[in-house]
């Protein structure tokens, strides 16, 4: 190869880069399947202007009882897999090359009943979490995971070490490509979670804040709460988020929502959009989801 070539091709790799970092700014997230009302992944609309993500919700380390109990990382399924099977999600990621499929793991509750976070070991949570997420993942046709546990049977150190060494086995052995974090202001979350980032920061990804957990607020005190956690999660990925649940909380998308995000787009801070959820969505025809998605998809 001659030295012009050698010369070039770096610069080919830079400018590819570039464009990819570009794009991926262009990040719409919608959590799927919690609530067992039907919606498919088909019902929702897919701007080829975005990078789109799924995120079935939820799977958990729970057993499937009427009363369940803990399983030390023995995941299984709790989202409407009658609808969200695993040909649906071949289907729609055939269908549209954008289109990425994620896994968020914990959730509030089963079965109704508060889930925590309660390894036995971080060894056994470990060993256990890896082997039963790797065969939900290959079978669903996953590429990445969520982390979106909000109670604990565990101190931070326990946590960050858990999550952080199923994230960065999963990664290196190619399971997923991709990892986010979904923590919301709450001090015993924010402790976990950033004891989390300090050590395990390099393999997340996204951080899906919740930002519709806050009381219900105006466009200047999301964009504080915004900068606030930017620097919680300083050098991280912040995603702008909204709740089509109807609890009002946070910044709704008809109060002011995209207001907000046309100005942190317009300074270079929008990491990207997610929504809870598609399943409350669907009685609203979808129209916030693509309103998000326009304003990703402009320039």
């Amino acid at each position: 190869m001659s030295s012009n070539s050698n010369t070039a091709f770096p610069k080919l790799l830079v400018l590819l880069l570039f464009i990819n970092s570009v794009t991926s700014l262009n990040l719409f997230r919608e959590y799927i399947g919690a609530e067992f009302n039907g919606v498919k992944f088909t019902d929702v609309p897919i701007s080829p202007g975005v990078d789109f993500h799924f995120i079935l919700s939820f799977a958990a380390d729970y057993t499937k009882e009427e009363n369940p109990s803990p399983t030390d990382g023995d995941f299984n399924i709790f989202w409407d897999s009658n609808n969200l099977t695993p040909e649906a999600a071949a289907s729609i990621k055939t269908r549209h090359a954008n289109v990425k499929i994620g896994v968020s793991l914990g959730g509030a509750s089963v079965n109704n009943a508060i889930a925590f976070f309660q390894p036995k070991s971080v060894s056994s949570w470990v060993n256990n979490a890896v082997s039963s997420l790797r065969e939900i993942i290959r079978h669903y046709h996953i590429d990445g995971i969520d982390i979106d546990y909000e109670n604990f049977h565990a101190d931070p150190e326990t946590f960050a070490e858990c999550i952080g060494q199923l994230i960065t086995t999963l990664k290196s052995d190619g399971t997923i490509t991709f990892v986010s974090i979904a923590p919301f202001e709450d001090p015993d979350v924010q402790r976990h979670y950033l004891a989390l980032w300090r050590k395990y920061g390099h393999a997340i990804d996204y951080v899906n804040f919740q930002f519709y957990a806050y009381y219900k607020i105006g466009v200047s005190q999301f964009l504080n709460y915004f900068r606030l956690q930017e620097q919680n999660y300083h050098g991280g990925r912040v995603l702008a988020s909204f709740s089509t649940d109807g609890d009002g909380g946070g910044l709704g998308p008809d109060n002011g929502f995209f207001k907000a995000c046309e100005e942190l787009k317009k300074q270079g801070r929008l990491g990207g959009i997610f929504v809870w959820s598609s399943d409350d969505s669907k009685k609203f025809g979808f129209r916030y989801e693509v309103l998000s998605q326009q304003l990703l998809a402009s320039h």
